[in-house]
C-alpha cells in the first residue's frame, strides 16, 4: 500500500487495508479487508465517550469531554485536564486503572525525568478516558472498582452505543493495552460511526462529542501529533489514531476513512490519510510536511515513507 523507501531503492512495502465512506454510507474506495473485524484501538474511543455520556456522564467542560476522548502525550496540560476530571468527581489518581508510563512527548518526558519523577498514571496515554470511566461510574452510583470488567454498567453502556452507532453487532472483546475492554470493528463500521458523530444535529451528544474533539485538537494528542495537525490544518475534520496502524478520519461533510496498516507501522498512516484530503479536494500547507514520514538510519533520514503511485486513483 505504502512503499518505504531507502537510499533511492525500495525497501519494504506496508500493506493494509482503506476504506472511504460517502455521507451516506456508500462506498467510494475500498481497499484490502475493509469488512472484517479488526481491533481498531484507540480509535474506538470517541464512540466509547459517547457511550459515558448516555449513560449519564455529566461534564460540561467540552474540554474534558475531549481529553476523555485522547489518546494524549502526557504534557502537562494533558495531566492537568485529567486530574481536573477526577478532582471534581470525588476521585485522585489512584483510582485510575490503566498503568502507569512516562509522558509520549519527548519534553515532558525530560522534564519529569530531570526533575526526579517517574512513571505515573495520568500521564499514560489512555488517562482521560479512564477518568471518564470513573467520573461516569461515581455520579451514576456505581462501583469504581471494577469499572474496567466488561459486565460493569459503563462498559456495557458503551458497547450498546458501539453496535448502534457502528451497525455492527460485537462478536469479539479483547482488552486494550489500557487495561479497558476493547472492541473488534470492520472498518467499514468505524467510519460509519465516525459519519454518525460529525453528522447529526448541534446539540445532540453525538454531535458534542465529534465538535469537542475538533474545538481541543491539542487536548486529543498534544505537541506534534499528526492528529492534533491535522485538524489544526483543516476546518472541521475529526482524526482520531490508534495503536498498531489504526487510524479514522471524518471530514466535515461526512465522508469518512478508516485503515489498518497490517504490520502495525506508524509510518504509513499520514501519508495516507493525506492523499486522501487532497484526492478530495482538500489541501493546506501543513499538509506537505505530513505527505512524507522520514525513513531513519543511524539517526539521520535515509529515505522516506510515501504513497505508492495510483493507489488512490479509483477514489471518486
Amino acid at each position: 500500500m505504502v512503499e518505504v523507501l531507502r537510499s533511492g531503492f525500495v525497501e519494504s512495502v506496508h500493506r493494509g487495508s482503506v476504506v472511504v465512506l460517502a455521507p451516506d454510507g456508500t462506498i467510494r474506495l475500498a481497499l484490502g479487508e475493509v469488512n472484517e473485524p479488526v481491533f481498531t484501538r484507540s480509535c474506538n474511543k470517541p464512540l466509547q465517550a459517547l457511550g459515558l455520556l448516555r449513560a449519564g456522564l455529566d461534564l460540561p467542560d467540552d474540554a474534558d469531554l475531549a481529553v476523555g476522548c485522547a489518546s494524549h502525550s502526557g504534557e502537562a496540560e494533558h495531566v492537568e485536564q485529567v486530574l481536573g476530571i477526577l478532582g471534581k468527581n470525588g476521585l485522585t489518581e489512584t483510582d485510575l486503572g490503566c498503568p502507569p508510563d512516562w509522558p509520549l512527548n519527548k519534553a515532558s518526558r525530560h522534564r519529569v525525568i530531570a526533575s526526579g519523577g517517574g512513571k505515573r498514571a495520568a500521564a499514560m496515554n489512555c488517562s482521560g478516558k479512564h477518568a471518564a470511566m470513573l467520573a461516569t461510574a461515581v455520579q451514576q452510583g456505581w462501583d469504581v472498582r471494577d469499572y474496567l470488567s466488561p459486565d460493569h454498567p459503563a462498559q456495557t453502556a458503551i458497547a450498546e452505543t458501539v453496535t448502534e452507532m457502528t451497525g455492527e453487532h460485537i462478536t469479539t472483546i479483547g482488552v486494550d493495552g489500557c487495561g479497558a475492554p476493547l472492541f473488534a470493528l470492520t472498518l467499514s463500521g468505524l467510519a460509519t460511526g465516525y459519519t454518525r458523530l460529525v453528522l447529526a444535529e448541534p446539540g445532540t451528544r453525538r454531535r458534542r462529542v465529534a465538535d469537542a474533539m475538533r474545538h481541543h485538537p491539542y487536548l486529543v494528542g498534544g505537541t506534534d501529533r499528526d492528529d492534533t495537525e491535522l485538524m489544526q490544518a483543516i476546518p472541521g475534520v475529526l482524526v482520531k489514531g490508534g495503536a498498531e496502524g489504526v487510524h479514522g478520519m471524518v471530514l466535515a461533510d461526512g465522508t469518512a476513512v478508516a485503515m489498518k496498516i497490517d504490520d502495525g507501522s506508524p509510518r504509513p498512516r499520514t501519508p495516507i490519510l493525506v492523499g486522501v484530503l487532497r484526492a478530495l479536494g482538500y489541501d493546506a500547507p501543513a499538509l506537505a510536511d505530513m505527505a512524507e514520514r522520514d525513513v531513519l538510519g543511524g539517526g539521520v533520514p535515509v529515505g522516506a515513507a510515501r504513497l505508492r503511485d495510483g493507489l488512490l486513483d479509483d477514489l471518486v
